[in-house]
């Protein structure tokens, strides 16, 4: 209980030292908790959560992503689950929308409130990984009394954000810790991991938004999904959240489009999707021994496209030797 208190104590004066925010990206989390959201960190009631109509419809909403996020789940669950750490996916507002959690660790993950329904934005329980993950749209780790709540100081919890193909947040997912015992240094491991699999997860919706597009992908953020989608005449469209940045475009809703060739020709652009394509080009006339029109039925473009592109690319019609890429 001693704890508990000192625990409310800091936090309040904490976030009521504006230098304190400033300088600290926690700090500013927990003033934001505490003036903006008005909440108390020793408040003992447990987390809200919807009711089952109302999450119901949420799944409706996310079904796209909760199809293909369902067995990354799964296999993330199987790397974490047995250290006593449970894998939850939440929509934009932070509502849990699924789980998978051993059944020795239900209890207490149900007590804390890490179950489908609950609602884990900022908002309504301050500073928390998921919360905090989906408000400042960047993976976040907050470890046991790191968190807002005095109550939610018994966890660790690790998140990372998902996007959706048109650059909108569309969820988070997040690993937390029932362990007394769970280390920071471990926990960064797992954040890692978490980080890994949201982005996975952000790629493959990807991908499934535009079925018959063809994709390139970029040198970009190791911890960002950096795709274009193209069409057969080379115009793009879409680009993830990532590839919108490096390309100076909007950074949500649908694009103009534009082709392709007016973003790898920007001087000061980013080069990766030039050496992604060249590579992806001299790929496939390698494995068509130099046959560009079968070549180009294996990239989904036109022969007279694809010897735009090799001309514009410097590659001959001779299949390309590798070894000197």
């Amino acid at each position: 209980m001693a704890e508990l208190s000192q625990h409310v104590a800091r936090v309040v004066e904490i976030a009521n030292d504006p230098s304190a925010a400033a300088s600290s990206r926690l700090a500013a989390s927990w003033r934001r908790s505490l003036d903006h959201h008005g909440l108390d960190p020793g408040q003992r009631q447990g987390v809200h959560r919807i009711t089952e109509t109302a999450l119901g419809e949420k799944r409706l909403i996310s079904e796209a992503m909760l199809r293909i996020a369902t067995p990354k789940l799964d296999a993330l669950y199987q790397l974490v689950g047995s250290s006593g750490c449970g894998v939850l996916l939440t929509d934009a507002d932070g509502v849990v929308l699924d789980v998978r959690v051993a059944g020795g660790d239900l209890t207490t993950f149900e007590a804390w409130g890490l179950a489908a329904g609950a609602d884990w934005s900022e908002a309504s329980e301050g500073t928390n990984g998921i919360g905090t993950c989906i408000t400042e749209t960047r993976r976040v780790i907050i470890h046991r009394n790191e968190h807002f709540h005095a109550r939610n100081t018994a966890m660790s919890c690790m998140d990372a954000p998902i996007f959706g193909p048109e650059g909108e947040l569309i969820g988070a997912l997040d690993v937390s810790s029932a362990r007394a015992d769970q280390t920071e240094a471990f926990n960064r491991l797992i954040e890692a991991t978490v980080a890994q699999t949201a982005r996975q997860i952000e790629i493959d919706n990807f991908r499934a938004s535009f079925p018959r597009a063809r994709f390139i992908v970029a040198d970009g953020d190791v911890d960002a999904a950096t795709l274009l989608a193209v069409d057969q005449n080379d115009i793009v469209l879409g680009a993830t959240r990532s590839a919108r940045r490096a390309f100076g475009l909007k950074p949500t809703g649908k694009l103009k489009p534009l082709p392709a060739s007016d973003l790898f020709g920007r001087e000061d652009g980013p080069t990766g999707f030039e050496k992604a394509e060249r590579a992806a080009v001299m790929r496939a006339l390698s494995r068509a021994d130099g046959n560009v029109s079968e070549a180009a039925r294996m990239l989904g473009v036109g022969r007279a496209t694809l010897y735009r592109r090799m001309k514009r690319l410097a590659i001959g019609e001779t299949p390309p030797d590798l070894s000197q890429s």
